[in-house]
C-alpha cells in the first residue's frame, strides 16, 4: 500500500538551528567540564617532577642553582609547549571540530589524497563535513604547497611514510595509556614513605597500587558518565589545593623564588651540571605530561573552553604549585643526606593526610582520562582498518563517545600492573613515560607543519619556524629522554614496536585484500549477459550482499549465483565505508545506485561513516537500507540503462529519520489474515511506503516501488563474505609470514563486523572464498 502525505518544509529552522553559536554559559560549562576530563593527567604531574628529575642525575650542592635552574625549566616549558603550541596554535588545527593524531592525519588525507586505501569517491568531497573548512581537496595550494601536495600523491613510499608516522604517534598514546596510571597512582601513594617508616612502606605502598590500578580498570565497564559530574570537582579542589600550598610556600620559606623565572637560570644550570643536567630533562619534561590530551580531547569541549580552562585556571595552579616547591626545596635540599625530594615533603604536617587522600583520587581521574582516551583511538584505528576488529561497547546512550573496550582493558590492566610490579621503582616508569610523550609531541609537530602548509595554505617559511622551534625544544627532551633507554626507557618503544607491528599488517593485509577484490570484480557486459533474470530462479524477497567495493560487482556474486540456483527478486549489494571525517551527517548517509537496467532489480547502496561515527542502530538498520532505495527509486530519472562505472549515478539519500520530505515505511504484523495476498492464516509483516502528495509518481515507479514492497514483506537475506586469505604462488618469505601467519592469526581472533550483529543469525549466510593476494 502507498499513501501519501503533506510536505512540510523545515529547511529554515535547520539552517537557523546550524548558525546559532555558543553562548558563554556554554563555553564556561564546557570549560569546567573539561577540567575532569581533560587535565586530569597534567594536574598530577607536579607529584613526581622534582622527583624524577633529582632521582640520581643531579648531585645536591650548598647553592640553589640546580633548584632554580630545574624551576625555570619547568615553568619556560610549560609556556612554550602546552600553552603557546597547544593553546594558541595546534587546538586551530581541527578536523571539524575532532582533535588527536588521526584527526590531523585525516585532514592531510582530505586535502593531499594520500590516503592508502583505495575506496575514495568523487561524492565523499561533496559532503558537509568534507568541506567545512572551505577546502575540498588541496587545489588552493600555490607555490611550494602545490608541489609538496603533488610529490605526496605521486610517491607511494611517502604516503606509507606518512601512515606510519601516524601509527607511532598512536601507537605511542596506547604506551602512555599503560605508564600514565601507573606512574600517577604511585605517585600519588607515594606520600606513605613520609607516614610509615622507611623499612616497611615499600612492602604497603606497591600492594596499593597494584590494587587502585585494579580497581581504576575494573570501573570502566560501568562508564564514565556514571562518576563524570565527580571528576572536575576533584581536579578543582586539587588545583586549589596545590595553589594554595604552593602560595604558602613562597611566602613562607623563600619569596625571592620568582627571580628563577627568568631564562638565565636555565643556563646557568647547563652550564654547572652540563651532561647530567641533561640527562636530568627527561624528569623535566614530565611536567607537560597530559598536555597532547588537549587535542585529542577536542571532540567532547570546544576550542574556546579548553583555552580558558587551561588558560585560566591549570597553567596559573601548576606554576604556582611548582614555585611552591621550589621554594621549599631551597631551604631544606642539604638538611640531611636521606632526605627525599618530591612533592610531599613540601606539604605541611598536618595536612598531609588530607592531601594524600585527594592526590590519590585526582590520580583516579587523570588515569580514568587516558583510558579512555586510549579506548577512543582504538576505536579510529578499527574504524580506518588500522586495527583488528575489538568489542565496542558505548556505555552511554546520552554522551558521545563515552566507550569501552574490554580486550584493550584488561591488556591495558595487565601491563600497567607488569609495569609497576617489575620497575617497584617511581623513576624507571617515569623515564618510560616521558619517552612516549614526548615522541606523541613529535609527531604531532611534524604533522602539523604539514597542515600549515596544505590545509592552512600558509607559506612555507611559517611551517619551518613552527617544526624548527618546537621540534629543536621537543628533540632536546626526546634525546635525554632516549639516552635513558636501559633504565625504563625501553618500554614504550617495546610497547609501540609491538602494537605497530599489529596494526601495520592488519592494514596490509585489509589492503591486499581489497585490492583483490577490486582486481577480480565481475565485468557489467557479464552482468548484462545473464538478462533480467541473472540465469537463476527469482525468488520472493530482498538479498543483501555484503562487499566492500564501492564500484563493480564483487567476486563473491559470481561465485555464489554459480554455486546456487537461485537468488532473491531485490538484490543489494552493501558496503560500509569510513571516509576521512569524524562524522557524517545522517542526511548524507547513504548512496544508492542502480547496477544494470531497472527490470533487474540490483541496487548498490554504500553506507558512509565517519572514523568517529558509531554504527547503524540494530533495530532501525532494515527500515533505513529499504528506505533508502525507495526513496532512490522515486527520485530517479535516469533512463531505463544505468552504467555500473558511472558514479554520478549514484543518489545522496538521508537515514529514514531525515525524510520530512520525501518517503517513510511503516509495518506492522496483520495477524487478521484479510489480505488477498497473505498465504497463511497466521501474523506476517505488512509493510506500507508514506510518499509526498508530490512530485507525481508514475506508473513504473509506482510499479518498483510495490514490487521492493512486496520483497520487503517477503524477508531478508544477508549474505557474508568469509575469505580466507593467503599469499599468492611466488611471494616473498616476508609476505608470507605476514600474509599467511600474521594476518591469518589477526583475523581469525579478531570479532566479527559490528553490523553483522544486526542481521538475523536464521537469514545470514556466509560464503567463503580464498584470496591469492
Amino acid at each position: 500500500m502507498i499513501l501519501r502525505r503533506p510536505v512540510m518544509d523545515i529547511e529554515g529552522l535547520r539552517t537557523e538551528n546550524r548558525v546559532k553559536k555558543e553562548s558563554w554559559k556554554t563555553v564556561l560549562t564546557l570549560a569546567y567540564q573539561s577540567l575532569g576530563v581533560v587535565y586530569g593527567d597534567l594536574s598530577t604531574s607536579p607529584l613526581y617532577v622534582y622527583k624524577s628529575t633529582f632521582a640520581e642525575d643531579i648531585e645536591h650542592s650548598g647553592t640553589n642553582e640546580e633548584i632554580f635552574g630545574v624551576l625555570s625549566f619547568v615553568f619556560w616549558t610549560l609556556t612554550l609547549i602546552p600553552l603557546l603550541k597547544y593553546v594558541f596554535i595546534v587546538l586551530r588545527a581541527t578536523d571539524n571540530g575532532e582533535g588527536g593524531t588521526f584527526a590531523l592525519y585525516s585532514l592531510l588525507c582530505r586535502h593531499a589524497k594520500v590516503s592508502i586505501l583505495p575506496n575514495g569517491q568523487l561524492a565523499d568531497e561533496d559532503l558537509y563535513e568534507y568541506n567545512k573548512d572551505g577546502i575540498t581537496s588541496g587545489n588552493n595550494n600555490k607555490g611550494f604547497g602545490k608541489k609538496l601536495r603533488s610529490t605526496l600523491e605521486k610517491h607511494r613510499l611517502l604516503q606509507k611514510m606518512l601512515l606510519i608516522l601516524a601509527l607511532i604517534g598512536t601507537c605511542m598514546v596506547i604506551g602512555d595509556g599503560v605508564l600514565t596510571p601507573a606512574i600517577s597512582v604511585f605517585s600519588a601513594v607515594s606520600g606513605i614513605e613520609l607516614i610509615v617508616s622507611k623499612h616497611h612502606h615499600q612492602y604497603i605502598e606497591i600492594p596499593v597500587v597494584c590494587a587502585i590500578l585494579v580497581f581504576i580498570f575494573y570501573l570502566q565497564h560501568y562508564g564514565t558518565h556514571r562518576l563524570g559530574f565527580l571528576f572536575a570537582p576533584v581536579v578543582i579542589i586539587w588545583l586549589f589545593c596545590i595553589s594554595t600550598i604552593g602560595v604558602y610556600n613562597i611566602f613562607h620559606w623563600n619569596p625571592h623564588v620568582y627571580k628563577a623565572l627568568s631564562p638565565y637560570y636555565m643556563y646557568k644550570f647547563l652550564k654547572k651540571t652540563r651532561r647530567d643536567g641533561w640527562m636530568s630533562l627527561g624528569g623535566i619534561l614530565l611536567c607537560i605530561t597530559g598536555s597532547e590530551a588537549m587535542f585529542a580531547d577536542l571532540g567532547h569541549f570546544s576550542q574556546l573552553s579548553i583555552q580558558i580552562a587551561f588558560s585560566f585556571v591549570v597553567y596559573p595552579s601548576l606554576i604556582l604549585a611548582y614555585m611552591g616547591q621550589a621554594a621549599y626545596l631551597s631551604q631544606h635540599h642539604i638538611m640531611d643526606t636521606d632526605y627525599h625530594i618530591g612533592f610531599y615533603v613540601s606539604v605541611p604536617e598536618k595536612i598531609r593526610w588530607p592531601v594524600l587522600a585527594i592526590a590519590i583520587l585526582a590520580a583516579v581521574v587523570g588515569s580514568q582520562a587516558i583510558i579512555t582516551g586510549t579506548f577512543s583511538i582504538i576505536k579510529q584505528c578499527c574504524a580506518l582498518g588500522c586495527f583488528p576488529r575489538v568489542k565496542i561497547i558505548h556505555t552511554s546512550s546520552k554522551m558521545f563517545g563515552q566507550i569501552y573496550i574490554p580486550e584493550i582493558n584488561w591488556t591495558l590492566m595487565l601491563l600497567c600492573l607488569a609495569v609497576t610490579i617489575g620497575f617497584r621503582d617511581q623513576k624507571h616508569i617515569s623515564n618510560a613515560s616521558g619517552l612516549a610523550v614526548i615522541t606523541v609531541m613529535l609527531v604531532t609537530t611534524c604533522l602539523m607543519s604539514l597542515v600549515i602548509v596544505l590545509c592552512w595554505n600558509r607559506s612555507v617559511l611559517f611551517a619551518l619556524c613552527f617544526i624548527f622551534f618546537f621540534g629543536s625544544i621537543e628533540a632536546l627532551y626526546f634525546s635525554a629522554s632516549l639516552i635513558k633507554f636501559r633504565e625504563g626507557a625501553w618500554v614504550p618503544v617495546v610497547l609501540s614496536f609491538f602494537f605497530l607491528v599489529i596494526m601495520y599488517i592488519w592494514h596490509y593485509g585489509t589492503l591486499k585484500k581489497y585490492e583483490f577484490d577490486v582486481q577480480n570484480k565481475v565485468s557489467i557486459n557479464w552482468l548484462l549477459g545473464l538478462g533480467p533474470n541473472l540465469g537463476i530462479v527469482r525468488v520472493r524477497g530482498i538479498g543483501l550482499i555484503h562487499t566492500e567495493l564501492v564500484s563493480g560487482v564483487p567476486a563473491i556474486f559470481s561465485h555464489f549465483v554459480t554455486n546456487l540456483p537461485a537468488f532473491h527478486q531485490v538484490l543489494v549489494l552493501f558496503c560500509i565505508k569510513y571516509v576521512p571525517v569524524p562524522h557524517v551527517r545522517p542526511e548524507e548517509r547513504f548512496l544508492v545506485g542502480r547496477i544494470g537496467p531497472k527490470e533487474y532489480r540490483v541496487y548498490r547502496c554504500i553506507a558512509r561513516y565517519g572514523y568517529k561515527d558509531t554504527l547503524m542502530d540494530d533495530v532501525e538498520f532494515e527500515k533505513d537500507l529499504v528506505c533508502s532505495i525507495a526513496e532512490f527509486i522515486q527520485s530517479d530519472r535516469n533512463s531505463s540503462t544505468s552504467d555500473l562505472e558511472n558514479e554520478s549515478n549514484m543518489a545522496v539519500i538521508g537515514m529514514m529519520s531525515t525524510h520530512e520530505n520525501g518517503i517513510k515505511i511503516l509495518d506492522h504484523d496483520d495477524d487478521k489474515g484479510n489480505s488477498s495476498e497473505a498465504t497463511t492464516s497466521g501474523p506476517r509483516k505488512r509493510v506500507r511506503f508514506l510518499v509526498p502528495e508530490s512530485p507525481r509518481i508514475d506508473r513504473e515507479v509506482r510499479a518498483e516501488l510495490h514490487e521492493l514492497m512486496e520483497a520487503r514483506e517477503a524477508g531478508m537475506a544477508f549474505i557474508l563474505g568469509h575469505c580466507y586469505v593467503k599469499a599468492k604462488t611466488g611471494s616473498s618469505l616476508i609476505k608470507r609470514l605476514v600474509i599467511n601467519v600474521g594476518y591469518d592469526f589477526l583475523r581469525r581472533n579478531s570479532r566479527a563486523p559490528t553490523y553483522t550483529s544486526s542481521f538475523p543469525r536464521a537469514s545470514t549466510l556466509e560464503v567463503g572464498m580464498i584470496y591469492h593476494v
